[in-house]
């Protein structure tokens, strides 16, 4: 894909959406000015981008109705107003040439940014495919969630399944549930798995990542999303990783993907230039250690937009800074 198909590909819009409710573990609302603290905006400056960061969606910024709760879903009308808010928001970024990244905040803030970047795509005749990058499936639905917390409904709101219709006014997400690709995946509940077996959900979990290896798996998802001629959302969840390498999540699973792992991921989503969209979710500072987490992030959101150690070609197609 050229830098016209998105626009102007060497702008890069920031939103911080400082949502903890959707979670059980408080603190992912100090995400976004952690992942500032660490240097996001200069590191991507550095790389050539034109970044604006529109800061944070605030309470004011807010609407909260009175429709009926869905049973067990906490917080509900709070996790409402966030993602219409947030859905607005990355609706109006994504039209406006840029390549939004959403600062989280829980994986609730998903409902809402991967909304407004399909809408906006779909209004221009494109589809987006979502690489789910996390350690949670995040499919359940109020009929099979063992929580009750809505960061784990994220993925199903998305693909349309029932029960949380009135979160967003409007049609329905317009995101196919098999263009959604779940990745680093080891922890799926037992009803939730069901769910996913049903809708041809393309997993790509940890046994398959050691069977086959990182580059193997990336290449065929990254092969399907072109022949579907779709953009690409990341939606980057930083409990994928393994917990030595970001302990800084409110839901920590042993065994993920390591850090060398997710730059190789990241390094061939940049020379793919697929990538339309990321979030960058579940960073909760007050477990980290000494802000690694946070770094961790920002070198693998740098490895995403093209930093390299070797001087290697860029490809035509990947993301392209702006010319001096």
């Amino acid at each position: 894909m050229t830098s016209d198909d998105r626009g102007n590909a060497g702008k890069i819009a920031l939103l911080g959406v400082p949502v903890d409710l959707g979670a059980s573990v408080r603190g992912t609302l100090m995400g976004p000015a952690a992942l500032r603290t660490a240097g996001l905006g200069g590191v991507l400056e550095d790389l050539g981008y034109d970044v604006i960061d529109h800061g944070d969606l605030l309470e004011r910024d807010l609407v909260r109705t009175s429709d009926p709760a869905p049973a067990n879903t906490r917080h509900y009308h709070d996790v409402q107003a966030w993602t219409r808010a947030t859905a607005a928001r990355s609706f109006d970024m994504a039209s406006s040439g840029a390549v939004p990244i959403f600062l989280g905040g829980d994986h609730s803030l998903s409902m809402g940014s991967v909304l407004g970047v399909a809408r906006h795509w779909e209004r221009h005749g494109r589809h987006l495919s979502v690489l789910w990058f996390d350690a949670h499936a995040d499919y359940n639905t109020p009929q099979t969630t063992e929580t009750q917390n809505m960061h784990g409904m994220s993925a199903a709101f998305l693909c349309g399944e029932p029960g949380l219709e009135r979160l967003v006014e409007g049609p329905p997400p317009p995101l196919r549930p098999d263009a959604l690709h779940l990745f680093g995946v080891r922890s799926i509940d037992r009803e939730e798995r069901q769910v996913i077996r049903d809708r041809g959900i393309n997993v790509v979990d940890m046994r398959r990542i050691d069977r086959f290896g990182v580059v193997d798996v990336m290449q065929k998802i990254l092969e399907t999303v072109r022949a579907r001629n779709d953009l690409l959302h990341l939606s980057f969840d930083l409990d994928v990783l393994d917990p030595d390498a970001a302990p800084g999540v409110g839901t920590t699973v042993p065994g993920g993907v390591s850090y060398r792992e997710a730059h190789l991921v990241m390094e061939m989503l940049y020379d793919s230039g697929l990538i339309a969209s990321v979030d960058i979710v579940e960073l909760n500072p007050f477990l980290d250690d000494r802000g690694r987490t946070a770094r961790t992030a920002i070198e693998l959101i740098g490895s995403l937009f093209g930093r390299q150690i070797a001087g290697w070609p860029t490809p035509t197609n990947a993301i392209r800074p702006h010319a001096d």
